[in-house]
């Protein structure tokens, strides 16, 4: 079973489907940063954003080289478009990309990548969540115990569901009743960051565009412009300035006028004290994590499903398992 139908929970889910086993997904069905994200598949930019070293760059190229498989496998659509940064700093960050291994072309005032990709999200979180051996059962996840060697969750009406392994992709949920302290610990630890974009209901780039404070991407119907980064807070109500400002920035980068209203959306992301995610066994029998990824996600989904698979049938850990380790920080 598995509490939460994010994008990290449904990786899983269709990774262990596809191994053979049957999954159960609990999940309220109430909407999740995964599904109002930009789908960035982005090792380059997002290394080039976080101002990562070279292991975290190979990390995240790593996480990225999973994905043309996994998209056939599941049959979602990789899109692989260049991706682009605007602005007078072009060069310099042509120059960081190139040192930490980066392929790029150079143009004046933008350096390009073909080395990132996108999905679109919630055309793909769909169709993980229809694999074939994979339940999805709409519930809220209230209390969990162990006994008799297996898990028992309740769900919010009184539903009691039981399975011998569990895995909490709960994103910035609180953790349910009952948990052992030393798990309730580490997700109660997991810091909230909002997230608000805008959908602009009209095509601005056939790629993704970044820039100082903003970027563009293709979208079904349109165009994003995103997105926030604001620690610590978890409100969902709109902040109509920030979107104005962050908007025209948008706009401004692509070259384009203001037209339509847009369409402001807010996730609540997740992340951990290191910007990684936690993924693999909690150090309870039967109850693993995958939670935390922060704003990557979607470009690392295919890699923490592997590992919480594997974790769960016992193979030899992949490169990068131990990155992950939900104990790493005790």
């Amino acid at each position: 079973m598995i509490v939460g139908a994010g994008v990290l929970g449904l990786a899983a889910a269709a990774e262990l489907a596809a191994r053979g086993h049957a999954v159960t997904v609990v999940d309220p069905g109430v909407g999740n940063a995964s599904a109002v994200a930009a789908g960035m598949i982005a090792p380059a930019m997002e290394a080039l954003l976080d101002g990562a070293d070279a292991e975290r760059a190979a990390l995240l190229r790593d996480a990225r080289d999973l994905w043309p498989a996994f998209a056939r496998r599941h049959g979602l659509t990789l899109y692989r478009e260049p991706a682009e940064w605007r602005g007078p700093d072009a060069a310099g960050r042509a120059d960081r990309l190139e040192a930490l291994g980066f392929a790029v072309q150079r143009g004046e005032g933008v350096v390009a990548t073909d080395e990132d990709g996108r999905v679109d999200p919630a055309d793909s979180l769909h169709r993980l969540a229809a694999t074939p051996g994979v339940t999805l059962i709409t519930d809220r996840i209230v209390s969990m115990t162990a006994e008799d060697g297996a898990w028992t969750a309740t769900g919010r009406g009184g539903a009691v569901y039981r399975a011998p392994t569990v895995i909490l992709a709960t994103g910035v949920g609180v953790a349910p009743a009952g948990l052992p302290a030393a798990t309730a610990a580490v997700i109660d630890a997991i810091q909230p960051i909002r997230g608000q974009l805008a959908f602009i209901p009209r095509a601005l780039t056939d790629r993704v565009v970044r820039g100082a404070g903003a970027y563009v991407a293709p979208a079904p119907g349109g165009a994003v412009i995103g997105a926030t980064m604001e620690a610590g807070e978890r409100a969902l109500e709109i902040n109509d300035q920030a979107g104005a400002r962050q908007t025209a920035a948008g706009l401004a980068l692509v070259g384009a006028a203001a037209g339509d209203a847009p369409q402001y959306r807010i996730g609540i992301r997740g992340a951990s004290a290191d910007g990684l995610p936690m993924a693999g066994a909690s150090g309870e029998v039967g109850l693993y994590l995958a939670l935390a990824p922060r704003r990557n996600g979607w470009l690392l989904a295919p890699l923490i499903a592997r590992v919480v698979a594997d974790a769960i049938e016992g193979r030899d850990a992949v490169p990068h398992a131990a990155t992950f380790d939900p104990l790493r920080f005790a």
